[in-house]
């Protein structure tokens, strides 16, 4: 019976281990929310600091192209993207001042850099394609200039990614709305007494 009541009480701790994750995790998923609610521009922002870094962790291939190419503009085509893709973080930031209404002149300028690294970006593309595909003396792609399909394959990942962040951007007052629907609050009981009370920090 001794080896039962130990089993027993085995269990009943595991269970309270497992409840106790459960609420820490619960309480963590909250705040998440909570954070979300106040700042919502967080999912565009996070989206284009992904392709700042996406691109920025294959610049290596990006840069081996450029030298085996050689093509006209295409050194500075990566420069732009690099520059205007920094900068457009500082428009975002300034477009979106934390809960007051977006500044209409940033956005527009942010829309403009965005456009201005995803032209950078198709002029980069196109240039590989005119040195692969030239009729004389054209680039060949092998094993040891695998890095040239790679350069292409990851700038149209690029640009896939900043055309999200541009559509998230747009679609803002809309799940805007919605994240403030989610309840964030956290019931206190106090003999039917007290309603529940709101720390999700909402003006």
């Amino acid at each position: 019976m001794a080896k039962n009541r130990n089993n027993t009480g085995r269990v009943a701790e595991e269970v309270r281990h497992t409840l106790s994750v459960w609420a820490w995790l619960k309480e963590r998923w909250r705040k998440f929310l909570v954070s979300l609610k106040r700042r919502p521009q967080m999912i565009p922002l996070l989206v284009f600091v992904a392709a700042f870094v996406f691109y920025s962790m294959n610049l290596m291939h990006i840069s081996d192209t450029t030298a085996r190419i050689q093509g006209a503009g295409m050194g500075l085509a990566g420069f732009a993207t690099m520059l205007f893709s920094m900068l457009s973080f500082m428009c975002f930031l300034n477009a979106f001042p934390y809960r007051k209404k977006p500044n209409i002149p940033m956005v527009a300028l942010m829309l403009a850099m965005l456009a201005i690294v995803i032209f950078a970006d198709v002029y980069y593309i196109n240039a590989i394609l005119t040195a692969v595909n030239r009729p004389e003396n054209p680039i060949v792609v092998t094993e040891a200039t695998a890095y040239i399909a790679y350069a292409e394959w990851y700038l149209e990942i690029h640009i896939v990614i900043l055309i999200a962040g541009i559509v998230l951007t747009a679609l803002l007052p809309v799940y805007s709305k919605l994240l403030r629907k989610i309840k964030t609050s956290i019931d206190v009981g106090d003999n039917g007494s007290m309603e529940a009370i709101d720390i999700s920090g909402e003006a």
